[in-house]
């Protein structure tokens, strides 16, 4: 799969939660924008003398156009997030990837619970839809945690692939209103009692987000589900950037 570079302008944009801003970019060649499904790609910016690089998940599914969707969380001071938030219709980036082997088939016919905090969601998305697109009959489950209920990300798509496609959709809040009905604490708190086809089938799990959800999602699949370690796939994102580092790097 070629990894770039290529340059994107921004076609549009949108708020998807009150620090999240969804930036749908196309590539300035006409070229289709080829990815695996949980896949990331490198944003570059280039000064006086300078490269600032910023990977990012890619938050759609591949559909053979030269379109891709990034969800990109504003974080105080973060020099790629707050030019990403700043950009305008028309203007262009410099792009790098795709990259990274956190990435699902579309057709995988496994059961998959995927497990999500903040944007962590976004790579699990793409999975998601990519698999819906193509027709999958996979179980699917997601498990999705936020600090707020004006934190869900993509809140009428996730009631769509219930309602239509019987993908089961768990939204925590860490951060509950007196009002909410719904679940609260944090995600990996519930997973064992949502998730049940974990212990009783070939389910993959699929977690992405901050390092102590993942790191506390894997020691729950080793210590407690007794999961083998090809059952569990992962991505970490860093705190400081709201984006999935590189492998080699954070």
């Amino acid at each position: 799969m070629p990894s770039g570079p290529f340059e994107a302008q921004l076609v549009s944009a949108r708020t998807l939660a009150p620090s999240v801003r969804e930036l749908t970019f196309e590539r300035t060649d006409g070229a289709p924008m080829a990815f695996e499904p949980g896949q990331w790609i490198n944003l570059v910016w280039s000064g006086t003398g300078s490269e600032l690089k910023r990977a990012y998940s890619i938050a759609s599914a591949p559909n053979g156009t030269p379109r891709f969707e990034l969800a990109v969380t504003r974080v105080e001071g973060g020099p790629g997030s707050t030019r990403l938030h700043a950009m305008r219709e028309g203007d262009r980036i410099r792009c790098v990837g795709p990259s990274g082997f956190f990435a699902r088939r579309a057709d995988d016919p496994t059961p998959a619970v995927f497990v999500a905090t903040g944007t962590g969601l976004t790579p699990l998305r793409s999975m998601i839809a990519a698999a819906l697109g193509a027709g999958s009959k996979a179980p699917m489950r997601l498990v999705f945690g936020v600090r707020h209920e004006a934190d869900v990300l993509y809140r009428d798509e996730l009631a769509r692939w219930e309602r239509d496609h019987g993908v089961r959709v768990h939204v925590v809040l860490s951060r509950p209103p007196s009002s909410w009905a719904g679940l609260s604490g944090w995600v990996q708190h519930h997973l064992v009692a949502l998730a049940p086809e974990l212990r009783t089938s070939d389910a993959v799990l699929w977690a992405c987000g901050l390092d102590r959800m993942v790191s506390a999602v894997r020691a729950l699949a080793k210590d407690e589900l007794g999961l083998d370690r090809k059952r569990v796939k992962h991505e970490r994102y860093d705190a400081a950037t709201a984006s999935p580092p590189p492998a080699s790097s954070v």
